[in-house]
């Protein structure tokens, strides 16, 4: 079974260009003395309830792109949220920072490997020799690092999520009823900016990519998980049965408010209609 890193070297990836005083400030964490097991899992969580995962750029066709400082300035600056892309270019650039071995890599989504292309981004973090999985840039994905390891299985409030190792790769699962559901799969392949960028923008922009056609936010808040499409909500507390139930764009609108989504005027209102046309 691989277990080599492949480390790729900061000045590639421009971790340099990241402002991590003002990130650890913007989700509340002082910096650590060094890389350490507790260190990355109080950023991981702390990033989780910090910022939203949305399409809402997508949706509004102004996807600022996936270069370190747009992403900073938009997670940073403006206290926004995005996907996968976003996410993994944002906490993998501060793991390089604080001293982390961390590698990007690309993985396919859904329940079948060859049918999907590498258009999701994680970040495996080597540390003491253990590897470890951060995916802060999946819907309803592992809420720690989980070690990467074949048949590692990590439950957290509720939600139980395993690894395996297969044909196609490291597969996460989560488990769904009597079984296990796969959420994604990636390979060991080097991943370069460039390869991010080319998913990002067949993400952003292909017409037949979901991210186009239903909104998707999901926050992890104090007390629950919140789940919300353009037409429905979903809520995760643990201990109890998930709430699902179809809801109308008033409380769409709402529940962004409720996710503390910063909007100016002109993107809330373009949403607005975007929505609208999506639940006709």
């Amino acid at each position: 079974m691989p277990v080599q890193i492949h480390p790729v070297s900061d000045d590639l990836w421009g971790t340099d260009r990241l402002d991590l005083t003002a990130y650890l400030e913007r989700i509340g964490v002082s910096e650590p003395p060094g890389p350490s097991r507790d260190a990355l899992e109080e950023i991981y969580d702390a990033h989780l309830r910090t910022f939203t995962f949305d399409n809402i750029d997508v949706l509004l066709d102004q996807h600022p792109g996936v270069d370190l400082p747009d992403v900073q300035q938009k997670f940073v600056g403006r206290g926004r949220g995005g996907y996968c892309f976003e996410h993994g270019t944002l906490f993998a650039a501060v793991l390089d920072r604080l001293g982390f071995a961390v590698e990007r890599r690309l993985a396919r989504v859904g329940p079948d490997p060859t049918a999907a292309g590498r258009t999701h981004l994680v970040a495996v973090v080597d540390l003491d020799g253990e590897r470890l999985l951060a995916d802060p840039g999946f819907g309803l994905s592992v809420w720690r690092p989980i070690p990467l390891v074949d048949g590692a299985v990590d439950e957290v409030r509720g939600i139980t999520h395993r690894v395996r190792w297969g044909e196609h790769g490291w597969a996460l699962e989560r488990a769904k009823g009597d079984g296990w559901e796969l959420m994604h799969t990636h390979d060991e392949a080097l991943v370069v900016p460039s390869d991010v960028a080319i998913g990002h923008h067949f993400t952003s922009t292909h017409p037949t990519v979901h991210f186009r056609h239903r909104l998707i936010t999901t926050r992890l808040l104090e007390d629950r998980h919140l789940s919300l499409t353009h037409n429905t909500v979903t809520i995760r507390r643990e201990g109890e049965e998930t709430e699902h139930r179809e809801i109308g764009l008033d409380e769409v609108m709402g529940y962004l408010e409720e996710l503390a989504v910063p909007l100016a005027d002109d993107e809330r209102d373009g949403l607005r209609a975007r929505l609208a046309g999506l639940s006709s």
